[in-house]
């Protein structure tokens, strides 16, 4: 018997899994930069800043512009991906999911978040407030929210905020 109710729509879906030391989805670590442009133009806008340059506080970034989120892509010797940093997806028409090791980063409370990655014994660094690093993983995380964002009870945002996926020994120097 037809009701005349119809399912809503599905919305389009991008999954991005993070996979450290190794890379992201689409985006291996060790990427040659004009491969890592062609991709991030699929994401959305692209921009370039320092163009080739492997200078110690001005290397060479691409920032890939979605209309609901932001990667940053870091080429520190100006030439290949050293790491990609996912911004929180902003509400849109698309449903955006990033996961470490199948957990939603940024739709789990961030300390229930360091919690399951306590839970599987992996080493945490927590020396300044609103970041987290798993320096062996080379994953860094923050709460650092640069407009308005839900707090949890510690006064921090409830969510994570950025995650960063680096190279092997990123923030071995750290731990």
């Amino acid at each position: 018997m037809a009701t005349g109710l119809r399912p809503a729509p599905r919305l389009p879906a991008m999954d991005i899994d993070l996979d450290p030391p190794h890379g992201i989805t689409g985006f291996p670590l060790g990427m040659p930069a004009a491969a890592l442009k062609e991709a991030a133009a699929r994401l959305g806008r692209v921009k370039v800043s320092d163009e080739g340059s492997a200078a110690r506080f001005k290397s060479m970034k691409v920032l890939a512009l979605h209309p609901q989120f932001e990667i940053v892509f870091h080429l520190e010797d100006g030439m290949t991906l050293g790491a990609a940093e996912v911004w929180i997806p902003r509400p849109g028409p698309e449903r955006i999911t990033v996961r470490f090791r199948g957990i939603d980063v940024f739709r789990t409370p961030a300390r229930q978040f360091v919690q399951l990655l306590a839970d599987l014994d992996l080493p945490l660094v927590h020396d300044e407030p609103g970041y987290w690093l798993v320096p062996k993983l080379s994953l860094g995380l923050t709460r650092v929210a640069g407009h308005e964002v839900e707090l949890d009870t510690d006064d921090e945002p409830l969510y994570f905020q950025a995650v960063l996926t680096g190279s092997t020994g990123y923030y071995d120097a750290l731990s």
